[in-house]
């Protein structure tokens, strides 16, 4: 093996890996909440819990339209202790929907993606 693939391949596997993630949720990721009333708002919590070594905080989150609306601590959540993240939907349009939620973890440079979808009925 050369030097420059040696170096390459020990380079790898130092580096922090993108992947790597700092919580473990605890339910699906993405939720079907079937027949929603319109002009009434739904709920979903998302739980999860801290697996990494040091606390945890969000630090945003994003949502695909203005319909979701996230809510969540600004406490730091200490390794292996759970937390979740609430979800307001709506139901202003009417038919099918799907919307998705992103989360940014301190630490973490890939959002974690979660998701809802129903339908909003009469």
């Amino acid at each position: 093996m050369s030097f420059v693939a040696l170096l390459s391949s020990l380079l790898l596997l130092l580096a922090p890996s993108q992947t790597d993630t700092k919580v473990e949720w605890l339910g699906p990721l993405n939720v079907e909440l079937g027949e929603v009333h319109h002009q009434k708002p739904t709920f979903v919590r998302f739980p999860f819990r801290n697996v990494s070594p040091s606390p945890l905080t969000i630090d945003n989150i994003r949502t695909s339209c203005g319909c979701t609306v996230p809510d969540w601590s600004d406490a730091a959540v200490a390794p292996g202790d759970t937390s979740s993240i609430l979800i307001e939907y709506d139901a202003e349009k009417m038919g099918y929907f799907k919307q998705w939620i992103r989360v940014f973890f301190h630490g973490q440079r890939k959002g974690e993606h979660l998701w809802i979808e129903g339908e909003v009925v009469d």
